[in-house]
């Protein structure tokens, strides 16, 4: 199914009536149709553009835009025009979900060597810092589409708070000053991108305000032309000379053949509940559904906390050790999504995990493996009626490549570095791969992000994380609180931990686990590495279809913001 194909456009209309700001609503109970709108999202001017989108008569596809559009200004260091990401949309009035692919392609040029020296060893950084290490971006064509085909607003409606950010500026606040410390030696290496988000070649203060004025030129020209303003024309030009003038690969034709894809999401079951998330070349719904699968196995609520926390562990390990040998772009490789999601694949997995011991990951079998997502973003949205989207985006390393095209504005990203540079090498995330996520001209990178819908009887969750490839685990304990009955305030401060098959060890916040917790774990053989820093920025919604309550949260961690409004319906 291609981004070709038609959708009917949503017809309800709505106008404003009053907006609260908060995270929690209550009103008469309605099993068809929430009582209010919500939207959580991880930076309050993006929280508060699609806020306005949907005052003014949008949908929740219509605030999908905004909000996306949005961060790409704000959250330069999590996402922007020059990256990707998926987009998990449902439509309330026929229960239609799909997931929209934005996801960055390889140039056509890259091939499986690209970042190999002549020895045939990876050469360092290469994938990660520079015009080389950025795929062609989805971003602009995904809100194209999603405004066409779901959208109830003109693209150009929708692009406006993004617009008016970008020319009016946003003031830094301490998350952007700590991530451009980071990764202030690479910014500096682009004299455009050096002048954007630097101040004289260093960090700006607290309370410097970012002016982007050829960034808010391109989100007209979208506003304008739909994606043809960016990925043909004058844009388009730009955005290659730039690249090739870094020592990237792009041509003109890369950016004219790219299109997005909606993809039929991954779905599972879990204790009553219905998982939807993201299908490959995101590995998200996957392992998610693999891990759930295995953990039914067990009865969960009749171990000890320590046992428990041991077999989600090892629910993780096998997980991703699938991931690793699996998963890439179905439109390149043959991907077992059945397989990997079946109740009887996760049962012969589960049998394999012993309670009382830890299990080697150079034990489980590979392929094409030895033993030798630090920032994106994301956001969800529940309109007044019930249309939904759980949206995550990335440039992968913060503030992607660190490269500015001339006249663009545009921050490549660096997502050419989820590809398996050489099967089995780890890349910036420590996270390996196989013959199955291999460069190839015009594929997309295997992906943690997951965007994921959860939904029963009583009411509906949306939820979703950055992180990196701790994205995945992060949702799963998250899906595991609700499950326990707790609300969007919990699973998203909750305490996290993480296994990923290699490196073989248990990372975890300070305080995931207790003494008595750690002593148990690595009696067990699990290796612990205590984490010197709090991740991920998880935002989520809940509709409590039994008490009408609507409930949104943000992620304590970060600066982001969910709001609740109420809407008049025309």
């Amino acid at each position: 199914m291609t981004a070709d194909q038609p959708r009917l456009r949503m017809r309800l209309r709505f106008g404003a009536f009053l907006l609260f700001v908060g995270c929690v609503f209550q009103a008469v109970a309605d099993a068809d149709r929430p009582p209010v709108a919500a939207i959580a999202s991880a930076h309050p001017l993006a929280t508060q553009a699609g806020m306005e989108i949907l005052a003014n008569g949008g949908n929740a596809f219509d605030a999908a835009v905004a909000v996306s559009a949005a961060l790409a200004v704000v959250e330069p260091y999590s996402s922007g025009l020059g990256g990707g990401g998926f987009w998990l949309l449902h439509r309330a009035r026929d229960g239609f979900e799909v997931m929209v692919d934005g996801r960055e392609k390889a140039p056509l040029a890259a091939g499986r060597d690209l970042y190999l020296d002549v020895d045939g060893e990876v050469v360092p950084g290469l994938s990660v810092d520079g015009a080389l290490a950025a795929g062609i971006p989805g971003e602009p064509a995904a809100l194209d589409h999603i405004a066409r085909h779901y959208g109830r607003l003109p693209l150009a409606h929708s692009l406006q708070p993004a617009i008016r950010l970008a020319r009016e500026g946003f003031v830094v606040d301490a998350h952007y000053l700590k991530l451009a410390q980071f990764r202030q030696a690479a910014l500096q290496n682009d004299p455009e991108a050096a002048d954007i988000f630097l101040k004289d070649d260093a960090v700006p203060n607290a309370g410097y305000r970012i002016v982007q004025s050829d960034l808010a030129d391109t989100l007209a020209a979208i506003a304008r032309f739909g994606n043809a303003g960016f990925y043909r024309g004058p844009i388009a030009r730009k955005l290659v000379d730039g690249v090739r003038a870094d020592g990237g690969i792009w041509t003109l034709e890369d950016l004219a053949q790219y299109r997005v894809v909606e993809r039929e999401p991954v779905q599972g079951e879990f204790q009553g509940l219905r998982i939807t998330s993201a299908a490959p070349p995101s590995s998200g719904g996957v392992a998610l559904a693999a891990m759930l699968n295995m953990l039914a196995n067990f009865e969960l609520h009749e171990l000890d906390a320590a046992t428990r926390t041991h077999v989600v562990i090892e629910s993780m390990r096998r997980a991703y050790r699938d991931r690793s040998v699996f998963l890439g772009d179905p439109d390149f490789v043959a991907v077992p999504v059945e397989r990997l999601i079946s109740p009887g694949h996760a049962g012969r997995l589960a049998q394999s995990i012993q309670l009382d011991r830890a299990t080697p990951s150079a034990t489980l079998s590979g392929r094409d493996i030895s033993t030798g997502g630090r920032d994106t973003t994301h956001f969800s949205i529940l309109d007044g009626a019930g249309n939904r989207v759980a949206a995550t985006l990335s440039i992968n390393y913060p503030f992607g490549a660190c490269v500015v095209p001339p006249g663009t504005g545009v921050l490549l990203n660096d997502e050419m570095d989820d590809f398996s540079a050489k099967p089995g090498v780890p890349n910036v995330y420590g996270l390996v791969g196989a013959e199955a996520n291999a460069i190839e001209p015009g594929k997309r990178p295997l992906s943690s992000m997951s965007p994921t819908f959860v939904e029963s009887e009583e009411g509906v969750a949306i939820l979703g994380t950055p992180g990196g490839s701790r994205i995945i685990t992060m949702v799963l304990l998250g899906i595991l609180d609700q499950a326990a009955g707790n609300k969007p305030d919990s699973w998203v401060s909750l305490p996290r931990f993480h296994h990923q098959y290699l490196p073989d060890v248990v990372q975890h916040e300070a305080d995931a686990f207790d003494a008595d917790m750690v002593k148990s774990l690595i009696a067990r053989g699990h290796t612990l590495k205590r984490l010197n820093a709090e991740y991920g920025n998880m935002q989520a919604i809940y509709w409590d279809r039994k008490t009408g309550q609507v409930y949104a949260a943000s992620d304590p961690r970060g600066v982001g913001d969910a709001r609740i409004g109420l809407f008049k319906r025309q």
